[in-house]
């Protein structure tokens, strides 16, 4: 049976529609609607969730897909859990079907992984890395350091190239104390040197993109069952 896989994303991402496409099977197909973002930042974000969001929100929902993923990981956490679980509720009740949010898949995939002392990688500027580190220690993770390229301006952040992203997170995390590596941002191309940074440094790693796929593929599973 075919699955309609739905996706809300910022409208100036442009990588993580591409690692869907790339790691779905041939049953399920995916659906994207865009929320306005220019700018990643905490005012950039805040009107994309209350004035943009809805829209896509509203427009998505009429191909009947089988699960929605709001994918953004830092405006899951802008507002803190409970905002983002009440974010994931309203994708419910207007489109019927169950909701993912990037962050708490981020999140279940650390502990997952047997991860506790995370090491954090981002394209963001300090304001968004705070949020992140707030949701996740919110949730009994302990954040051992985290680092941003310090971009706010969203389509810049794929412009960063996976050996970029690879050749920050290794000089980062040197020398540290930690069970495992969150690259965060769905925008970020960090899906592309997962394997890699785990074969270099013997540690599990979790992208955004990878987290929200695999909670998105075990939903439609159940929904399928």
């Amino acid at each position: 049976m075919q699955q309609r896989l739905g996706l809300i994303v910022p409208s100036s991402n442009s990588v993580m529609e591409v690692d869907f496409y790339r790691h779905l099977p041939n049953s399920i197909t995916l659906h994207v609607a865009r929320m306005y973002l220019r700018d990643t930042t905490v005012a950039g974000e805040e009107e994309m969730l209350d004035s943009h969001f809805p829209i896509a929100l509203r427009d998505l929902a009429t191909v009947e897909p089988q699960a929605i993923v709001f994918g953004c990981t830092s405006a899951g956490a802008l507002r803190g859990n409970a905002y983002d679980s009440e974010l994931c509720r309203r994708i419910s009740d207007t489109a019927r079907c169950p909701a993912i949010s990037t962050v708490a898949s981020v999140r279940e995939s650390l502990k997952k992984r047997g991860m506790h002392r995370v090491a954090v990688i981002t394209p963001y500027i300090e304001s968004l890395n705070e949020r992140i580190q707030a949701s996740l220690e919110a949730d009994g993770l302990e954040v051992a350091l985290i680092a941003g390229l310090g971009i706010d301006y969203n389509f810049a952040i794929a412009g960063v190239t996976p050996e970029e992203i690879l050749s920050f997170t290794l000089k980062t995390i040197e020398g540290q104390k930690i069970d495992g590596i969150f690259l965060s941002c769905t925008n970020f191309h960090a899906l592309d040197v997962r394997d890699r940074l785990e074969y270099l440094t013997g540690l599990p790693v979790v992208t955004s993109n990878q987290a929200a796929l695999e909670q998105a593929l075990s939903v439609l599973e159940q929904e399928e069952a």
